[in-house]
């Protein structure tokens, strides 16, 4: 099963990127590695029904189940213990990755509030990007009306995981791709 991103990555990128930075091998070339997405439960330790929630909106929009992560060491300011359930987190590959990207960048990223790109400054030296949202109901997997939600708007933080060697060749992938920047 392939979807129209990979389809798409194939044709016509693959070989764009390939001619633009001189590349010999078609190995060289930069790809998506992986995508994880990374939901934070601070009142998790207060409220285990919280956890649960999450749990269940991440596994809907994501198509896989998701791992709870837990603090490696206790924080008596945060009255933190350690092992305590922190946040939940999941890592796509493959199809899913692809499927949830283009569902990322066509679906939900339109739908986000006075929308002008998102910022190329995201980028880490080895090409990956990293891009947070302010809430989950932005995809159409996640209701805000009923139990969904716990009452509570929950953000989250998207990393897109690529082979690339550096920033350029890491933001010319995603924008070939169809990810939305910013215009200078």
């Amino acid at each position: 099963m392939s979807t129209r991103v990979t389809e798409k990555y194939q044709k016509e990128i693959k070989p764009k990127l390939k001619e633009e930075f001189g590349f010999v091998n078609d190995l060289e070339v930069p790809r998506m590695e992986k995508i994880v997405i990374n939901v934070g439960a601070g009142d998790a330790k207060d409220n285990a029904a919280a956890l649960d929630k999450i749990q269940e909106n991440l596994s809907a929009l994501s198509g896989q189940k998701p791992q709870v992560t837990r603090a490696k060491k206790s924080i008596s300011g945060f009255k933190l213990a350690q092992g305590q359930a922190v946040g939940v987190m999941v890592t796509l590959r493959g199809d899913r990755m692809y499927e949830f990207f283009d569902k990322l960048v066509t679906i939900v990223l339109p739908k986000v509030r006075d929308f002008r790109g998102v910022p190329t400054t995201s980028f880490d030296n080895q090409g990956n990007f990293n891009l947070g949202l302010k809430e989950q109901t932005l995809f159409p997997e996640v209701s805000y009306v009923g139990q969904n939600t716990d009452g509570k708007t929950r953000g989250m933080e998207i990393t897109i995981v690529t082979t690339a060697r550096d920033k350029q060749q890491g933001r010319k992938l995603l924008e070939l791709l169809g990810m939305p920047f910013k215009k200078n």
